[in-house]
C-alpha cells in the first residue's frame, strides 16, 4: 500500500475550501464591482466552510487520540487485552502500530512476571524457613504484611497471619523466641520443648530492613537448625573419637609391648636394659598425659578476664620468654585483653613460627618477627616466619580442630588460638608471605585505655 502523509491528507480536506476562498472573491468582485464588499462576503462564506472542513478532517484523529489516552490508562491499571485500528498508511498508522507493539511487549512481560511471581510464591510457601514481613500500619501498630506456611505453623498454629498485631503474636511466642526478636540483629536461640524430655530446638534468626512503597519494612527469617547441628555434632564426635583412638593406640601399643619385654628381661635376669624400657614407657605415658591435657584445656577454656595492657610492655615481656623481632610500631597502643590467655595463644604461634623456620632452640629472633599496627576500629597483630609456608589444602584446614600435619601434633594449637582470639571479639587468619613464609594475623577490637 502506498504511504500517504498526514500533511497530504489534511491538504485534500482543505483543498476545496482553499479553492472557494480564491474563486469566490473574484466572482463577487466581478458581480458587485466592490472589492471590499466582495472580500467581506467571501470571508463570511469561506470561513465556516473552512472550519467545517478542519473539523471533519480532525474528527477521526480526535477519536484516535481519545482511544490512545484510554489505552494508556488501561496500561496503568494492568489491562492489555485490547487493540486500536487506524485506516490509512500515514504517520498516525505508524503510531498506532508502535502502540500495539508496545501493548504486546507489556502483555508478554506481565505474563512472565505473573509466572515468576507464582514460582516465587510456591518456593516461599514451601521453604522450611519461616518468613515474616512486618510493617507499621496506619494506626502505628506493627502488623504482619506477609507470612509463609512455615511462619503460620510456628507462630499461629497454621492460621493466617496477615494483618495480625506483631507485638500480640510475640506475647504468645516462647520466651526465648520473644527475647531474640526483641533484641534486634541476627542471633541463635534455643527453645525448650515442654512435651519432650529436656530436648531443645535451635533456631537462627536473620532480620533485614528495607523501604517498600515509602514505608519501612522488616523481614524476619527463622530457620530451624536442630537437625543440622545434631548432624554436625555427631560428625565432630566421630572425628574426636577417631583422633583419640588413634593417639591412644599409638601410645598404649608400645607401652604394652615394652611392659611385656620388661617382664621377659626380669624373668631372664637381664636387668641392665630395664632402665631403658622404663624410660621409654614413661615418655609415652607423659606424651599421652599431655595429649589428654590439651583436649581438656581446649574444652574448658574460661571466659577472658579483660584487663587494659600496654602493648609495648606486654610484647617486651613476651620477648623474654621466646625470641622474635618486634617491628617498629605506634607508641602507646593499648587494648583490653586477658593477658594470660593471649600470651598462651601468642606463645603457641611463635613456637610454630620457630619450628617452621627450622630454629629448634627458638633463640634466633631474625627468623621470626611480630608487627603491631592500628586499623580503623581494629588492632592487627601479625606473627611472621620465613619457613616454607602452607599449600592451599593445609591453609583451608589449618584452623579446623584435630587437623595437624605434624607427626606428633594434636591439631589443637591453632584451634585453641582461634578460640581465644574469637572470645576476645577478634578474628584469626593465615596467609603465605611473598618471598616465602607464613603470616598469622590476629585482629582485636580497638579499645584504647
Amino acid at each position: 500500500m502506498m504511504r500517504r502523509s498526514l500533511a497530504g491528507r489534511l491538504l485534500l480536506w482543505l483543498l476545496p475550501s482553499l479553492a472557494a476562498a480564491i474563486a469566490l472573491p473574484l466572482l463577487l468582485h466581478a458581480w458587485l464591482q466592490d472589492s471590499r464588499l466582495a472580500f467581506l462576503l467571501s470571508a463570511l462564506v469561506t470561513l465556516p466552510l473552512l472550519m467545517l472542513a478542519v473539523r471533519r478532517a480532525l474528527k477521526p484523529m480526535n477519536a484516535l487520540f481519545r482511544a490512545l489516552s484510554g489505552s494508556v490508562n488501561s496500561y496503568r491499571d494492568g489491562e492489555y487485552n485490547f487493540s486500536i485500528h487506524w485506516r490509512g498508511s500515514d504517520e498516525l498508522a505508524e503510531l498506532v502500530r508502535a502502540h500495539g507493539e508496545l501493548g504486546d511487549v507489556l502483555r508478554e512481560q506481565r505474563q512472565n512476571l505473573v509466572q515468576r511471581e507464582l514460582l516465587l510464591d510456591t518456593m516461599v510457601q514451601n521453604t522450611p524457613v519461616a518468613m515474616l514481613l512486618v510493617a507499621p500500619g496506619g494506626d502505628g501498630v506493627r502488623r504482619v504484611v506477609f507470612a509463609n506456611l512455615a511462619a503460620r505453623k510456628l507462630l499461629h498454629g497454621g492460621w493466617k497471619l496477615e494483618g495480625q498485631d506483631f507485638e500480640a503474636l510475640l506475647g504468645k511466642a516462647p520466651v526465648e523466641m520473644r527475647e531474640a526478636l526483641q533484641r534486634g540483629g541476627d542471633s541463635l536461640f534455643a527453645v525448650g520443648q515442654e512435651d519432650s524430655e529436656g530436648d531443645e530446638q535451635v533456631y537462627h534468626l536473620a532480620r533485614r530492613h528495607f523501604r517498600l512503597n515509602g514505608r519501612r519494612h522488616e523481614l524476619l527469617l527463622l530457620r530451624l537448625l536442630t537437625s543440622e547441628l545434631r548432624r554436625q555434632e555427631v560428625m565432630t564426635w566421630k572425628k574426636v573419637i577417631r583422633v583419640i583412638s588413634h593417639e591412644l593406640n599409638n601410645s598404649l601399643a608400645p607401652i604394652a609391648s615394652l611392659a611385656h619385654s620388661g617382664s621377659e628381661l626380669v624373668r631372664r635376669g637381664r636387668h641392665e636394659r630395664l632402665e631403658e624400657v622404663f624410660s621409654t614407657i614413661e615418655d609415652r605415658a607423659r606424651h599421652l598425659e599431655g595429649f589428654i591435657r590439651g583436649y581438656a584445656r581446649f574444652a574448658k577454656l574460661p571466659q577472658p578476664q579483660l584487663q587494659t595492657v600496654q602493648w609495648d610492655h606486654y610484647l617486651a615481656g613476651l620477648q623474654r620468654q621466646i625470641a622474635f623481632t618486634l617491628e617498629p610500631c605506634e607508641p602507646g597502643l593499648s587494648s583490653r585483653i586477658d593477658p594470660a590467655q593471649l600470651e598462651q595463644a601468642l606463645l603457641n604461634l611463635l613456637k610454630n613460627a620457630h619450628e617452621a623456620s627450622g630454629d629448634a632452640d627458638m633463640q634466633q629472633p631474625h627468623q621470626v618477627s611480630v608487627r603491631l599496627s592500628r586499623l580503623p576500629e581494629w588492632l592487627r597483630l601479625e606473627v611472621m616466619d620465613r619457613g616454607s609456608g602452607m599449600n592451599e589444602s593445609v591453609l583451608q584446614n589449618a584452623l579446623v580442630p584435630f587437623y595437624s600435619t605434624k607427626r606428633n601434633g594434636t591439631g589443637l594449637g591453632l584451634a585453641l588460638t582461634r578460640e581465644i582470639v574469637e572470645a576476645h571479639g577478634g578474628r584469626l587468619s593465615l596467609h603465605n608471605r611473598e618471598g616465602g613464609g607464613l603470616c598469622v594475623a590476629i585482629q582485636l577490637p580497638d579499645s584504647p585505655a
